[in-house]
């Protein structure tokens, strides 16, 4: 085995490579920003060739950088972000690349969950349709592009067409195809009826076969390898949903364990030896046949501290942020304190959602605004987790992951407001470190994904839950979800009266 691993993580802006050795300390990295295009309203895609090109350029600079050869690294393996839809043609040419942004099936997501296949829908796959979600895309290009539907030769996700262009191989794994709603759970295999429901009786010759996130999907291609300086013949792994990969690398490998990310969505997640039969509770499959995951997610997280940092306080980098930080550090628990929706890009309970300050007197400044902004973000975090408690969900102890996890004074309101210690791991690119315990297992280097992550895994800090003032805390927790309940209501009947 050789001495390093490669892990690569996609998401909808950046992708990212990052170079480890056995014992998951970062050896290099790079990152680079890809373009989104909106060929009309509502709509976001992404160039698949660009995307390619991006990651082969992180993939060279980051062995540059750590002055090694592509015959250094004894496996790869890849994380991508789920949803979104990217097809290639009968020629293994890329098509379209949608990513998980766009809402263009939106009406479409409402028209089959007020029909008779939804009920349908949820108990073959545990999930139900929403704009974004790849079987619902899927129906949307059948629907609207006939065309372009008929040229379709492959149909699979992000990841997935970074392993096809690195080793000619159309191949997916559980964990990404079970979250995107193409497969039957908890079996974790297609199924005809599910795909009929959503109108795609004639897709399953689109769909790649299945194999274990752990297992070998490819090997470098001659091709691949001349662009990247990897080594032609070195194994890939099949790689993860990202939410997963990001879930290993910070250390929630085992069942009652929860693993929270707090970046530009509020990810939170639950592992499961049997799935939630909850209908409010979105599932995906994991890494084994005995593993799930129990999904909450919006993007009412960290993106709300990027927005404030750029608009209010005037830049977007580590000092700024630094600021913010002792700015909420300052600021003691008191009853007359603001409040903050995290709404600024909608909401998962309604589209009627706005962002909001509310309680602001003349006596409020940037540091009560800011811990408004924290403490609202922690709430609907654990609004989620609430939910996934109230559908059975049980842990007792939670990992902290993304840009929030950096901020100390973040995870302790984080740790106060969900009531179990959380634990922030030593390495921040969690998805890339979980893509990459992947590789190790593919590689040979790890018996199992539950040794690599005890190998690769390293906790920098846990913060328990202080014995402050819980009553005053519960109260503003209330207080926060009947405003969030009532508000939208009142922009709803606004908007209709205006427009």
């Amino acid at each position: 085995m050789s001495e390093l691993l490669l892990g690569i993580d996609a998401g909808n802006t950046v992708v990212k490579a990052v170079l480890f050795d056995r014992g998951g300390h970062v050896q290099s990295k790079a990152s680079r920003d890809g373009r989104s295009s909106q060929p009309e309203p509502g709509q976001v895609e992404r160039d698949i060739a660009e995307l390619w090109r991006n990651t082969a350029e992180v993939v060279a600079q980051c062995l540059a950088q750590a002055k090694a050869r592509g015959g250094d690294i004894g496996a790869i393996g890849i994380s991508g972000h789920g949803n979104g839809l990217y097809l290639l043609d009968r020629e293994n040419r890329p098509l379209l690349g949608i990513q998980s942004l766009d809402t263009r099936a939106a009406d479409l997501a409402r028209e089959l969950a007020a029909n008779a296949a939804a009920r349908q829908i949820y108990a073959r796959s545990l999930q139900k349709p929403w704009p974004a979600q790849t079987a619902t895309l899927l129906a949307w290009v059948k629907r609207n592009r006939p065309d372009l539907y008929r040229s379709i030769g492959t149909a699979f996700l992000c990841k997935d067409v970074l392993a096809f262009m690195l080793t000619g191989q159309r191949v997916t794994d559980f964990s990404d195809m079970s979250g995107c709603g193409l497969m039957r759970l908890p079996e974790r295999r297609y199924d005809a009826d599910l795909l009929a429901a959503y109108g795609l009786d004639d897709a399953m010759a689109f769909l790649p076969p299945p194999v274990a996130s752990d297992q070998i999907a490819g090997r470098i291609s001659a091709e691949a390898a001349e662009v990247t300086g990897l080594a032609a013949g070195t194994p890939v792994a099949a790689g993860f949903f990202d939410i997963i990969a990001s879930a290993l690398g910070a250390g929630a490998a085992m069942p009652g364990q929860a693993a929270i990310v707090a970046g530009s969505w509020g990810i939170n997640q639950i592992i499961l030896e049997q799935p939630l039969i909850d209908e409010r509770i979105f599932h995906a499959a994991t890494w084994r046949p005995d593993r799930y995951v129990a999904v909450e997610s919006s993007a009412t997280s960290a993106v709300n501290l990027e927005w404030f940092a750029r608009e209010i306080m005037g830049g977007h980098d580590g000092p700024i942020f630094a600021r913010c930080n002792e700015l909420v550090a300052s600021v003691a628990l008191q009853p007359d304190l603001p409040f903050f929706h995290p709404f600024l890009y909608g909401s998962a309970t309604t589209a009627d959602a706005r962002g909001a300050f509310l309680g602001l007197a003349g006596w409020h400044g940037k540091a009560h605004m800011l811990h408004a902004l924290y403490e609202g973000v922690v709430f609907e975090h654990r609004r989620h987790i609430d939910r996934l408690r109230a559908a059975g969900g049980s842990f007792d102890q939670a990992t902290l992951s993304g840009g929030g996890s950096c901020s100390e004074v973040w995870c302790q309101m984080f740790a106060d407001g969900i009531g179990v210690p959380v634990t922030v791991a030593e390495c921040e690119e969690t998805g890339a470190l979980g893509a990459a315990i992947a590789a190790g297992v593919a590689g040979g280097e790890f018996e199992s994904l539950e040794a690599g992550v005890a190998a690769m895994v390293r906790a920098k800090k846990s913060y328990a839950p202080r014995s402050v003032d819980r009553r005053l805390g519960l109260a503003r927790y209330k207080l926060y979800l009947d405003l969030a309940e009532m508000l939208p209501r009142h922009w709803a009947a606004y908007r209709a009266e205006v427009m």
